[in-house]
């Protein structure tokens, strides 16, 4: 099994996603997976990350896990409110486009509270 867990990002917007876009890119590389999965598995780190950013502020954790069969991915932030679905808006940058694309990426995907505040979405992608 191979783990790689990044803990309390930075909350400065850049280093917001280049850090885990950077771990999920060593992960994928050590992983070597087909090339879809691994672009599924950027995208998806990508958008969950940046939701996290864009609705509660700050991400305070990313997990990322492989098994033989799939690849986990949880990304923890301080907000207790689930995702919305919405309509996109591609007018003015305003969103509505990223949970749509992270439920059709993710085989599996569940919101977990977390003890004290915040939540937990865990994601899993076929290996």
């Amino acid at each position: 099994m191979i783990t790689d867990s990044v803990s309390a990002l930075s909350s400065t917007p850049t280093r917001g996603i280049l850090t885990p876009v950077g771990r999920t890119r060593e992960l994928a590389q050590a992983l070597a997976p087909p090339t879809p999965t691994a672009q599924d598995l950027l995208l998806l780190v990508s958008e969950l990350v940046t939701n996290a950013r864009r609705h509660a502020g700050t991400v305070t954790a990313l997990h990322l896990r492989a098994d033989r069969r799939q690849i986990h991915v949880t990304v923890d932030d301080p907000s207790p409110a689930h995702p919305q679905d919405r309509s996109p808006d591609l007018s003015d940058g305003a969103g509505g486009i990223g949970w749509p694309m992270i439920r059709r990426l993710a085989r599996t995907l569940t919101i977990h509270p977390q003890p004290g505040g915040g939540k937990s979405i865990h994601a899993t992608l076929p290996r």
